[in-house]
C-alpha cells in the first residue's frame, strides 16, 4: 500500500512527479490495464477511486489509482469520511493511490488528519523569486534528474534567468542536455546562455532600469516582457523580491553591519560575492527611496489581482517607481 497527496499551484511540477511515480509503480506492458485516472466531474469520483484501489492489478506491476483535483482535504461529508476510515487502512499492497489538488489541505478537517496518518503529503508550490538559494537547489536537482552537468555559475545563471518557472526549467535543461551530448565536462554559462530565454533576467533588467530612474528603458522592458507572454504577476513577484532584498541590505549597512555573510543571510542572498556589486548599486540610493517602492508594488499587486488591464497598469507603476529614483 502506498498513498500520496500532491498539492500546490505548480501544476507542471506535479505532472512531473506523477510521471515519476507511475514509472516506479507500473509495468509498461500492463500499464493500460492498471491505470485509473479519475477526474472530479465523474459521479462519485472518490468512491470509484477507493473501489479501484481495492482491485488487484492485472499481470505484472502494481495498480495506479489517481484522483485528480480532489477536494477531500478541503471538504468531506460524514458518509465519505466513514468510507475513507474503512478503506484507507485496508488498501491493497499492490495499489498506489494518488490524490492531487491545487489547494492546500485544511489541517482542521478529519479527512485531512486521516490522510496525514496514512499518506505521504508533498507540496508543489512555486518557489518565491527572491529565494535564490532554493531556486539554485531546484536547478541542481532537476539537472541531476535529467543527467545534465552544470558548474556552480551555470546553475546560478539558470536560477536567475528562469526563476520559478518549472516548465521552462525542464525544457531548457533538455536543450542543454542535447548540447552537452556525451561530454562529462560541466557546461559553462557562455555555452548555455544562447539556449535560454531569460524572462526573469529581463525582469532583473527592469529592476536595474527603475533604480537608475530610466523611465524609457523601464517601459521598453515592460512591453518586451509582456510580448514574451510573461505573466504580469510573475514580473511583479520578481520586482517585490528584488526591492525587498535591496532594502534589507541597505538597512543593515546603515545600521553598521559589515559582515558580508551576515548581510547576505538576512537578505536571503545565496551568493555573498554578489553583495559587493549590490553595495555599489545602492551607494547613491537611500533607505527612504527603497521603502517608497513597497506601497507602490502593493498597489500594483492589488490592481492586477482585481483584473486591471496589465500593460497600462504595469507601465503606470513603472513610471511612478522610476520617479522615486530620478533624484
Amino acid at each position: 500500500m502506498a498513498i500520496y497527496v500532491y498539492w500546490g499551484e505548480d501544476s507542471f511540477a506535479i505532472a512531473q512527479a506523477v510521471k515519476t511515480l507511475q514509472e516506479k509503480t507500473l509495468d509498461p506492458t500492463w500499464e493500460s490495464f492498471n491505470v485509473d485516472k479519475i477526474s472530479p466531474d465523474q459521479p462519485d469520483a472518490v468512491i470509484q477511486g477507493l473501489n479501484q484501489a481495492m482491485t488487484p492489478p492485472f499481470g505484472a506491476g502494481d495498480r495506479f489509482v489517481w484522483l485528480v483535483e480532489t477536494t477531500l482535504a478541503q471538504r468531506c461529508s460524514e458518509s465519505l469520511l466513514a468510507e475513507l476510515e474503512r478503506t484507507l487502512p485496508a488498501i491493497l499492497k499492490t495499489t498506489t493511490l494518488l490524490l492531487t489538488s491545487s489547494s492546500k489541505p485544511d489541517g482542521r478537517l478529519k479527512s485531512t488528519k486521516l490522510l496525514q496518518k496514512y499518506a505521504s503529503i508533498q507540496e508543489f508550490s512555486p518557489i518565491p523569486p527572491w529565494k535564490t538559494d532554493l531556486l539554485i537547489k531546484q536547478v541542481q536537482q532537476v539537472a541531476r534528474e535529467l543527467e545534465v552537468k552544470l558548474n556552480a555559475d551555470s546553475a546560478e545563471f539558470l536560477a536567475e534567468a528562469i526563476g520559478n518557472n518549472t516548465r521552462q526549467l525542464y525544457s531548457d535543461l533538455e536543450k542543454i542536455r542535447l548540447l552537452g551530448g556525451e561530454s562529462k565536462k560541466p557546461l559553462t554559462v557562455d555555452e548555455i546562455a544562447p539556449l535560454i530565454t531569460a524572462s526573469t533576467q529581463n525582469s532583473l533588467q527592469l529592476v536595474a532600469a527603475i533604480l537608475e530612474g530610466k523611465t524609457d528603458r523601464a517601459l521598453e522592458l515592460v512591453t518586451e516582457l509582456l510580448r514574451q507572454n510573461e505573466p504580469a504577476l510573475k514580473i511583479l513577484a520578481t520586482l517585490i523580491g528584488q526591492f525587498r532584498q535591496r532594502l534589507w541590505i541597505k538597512v543593515m549597512l546603515e545600521s553598521g553591519e559589515r559582515d558580508d555573510r551576515t548581510i547576505a543571510q538576512a537578505a536571503e542572498l545565496n551568493n555573498p560575492k554578489k553583495l559587493y556589486f549590490l553595495q555599489k548599486e545602492l551607494a547613491k540610493i537611500s533607505v527612504t527611496q527603497l521603502q517608497q517602492t513597497l506601497p507602490l508594488l502593493l498597489e500594483l499587486e492589488f490592481s492586477l489581482k482585481r483584473g486591471a488591464e496589465e500593460i497600462s497598469t504595469l507601465q503606470t507603476k513603472a513610471i511612478e517607481l522610476c520617479q522615486i529614483f530620478k533624484t
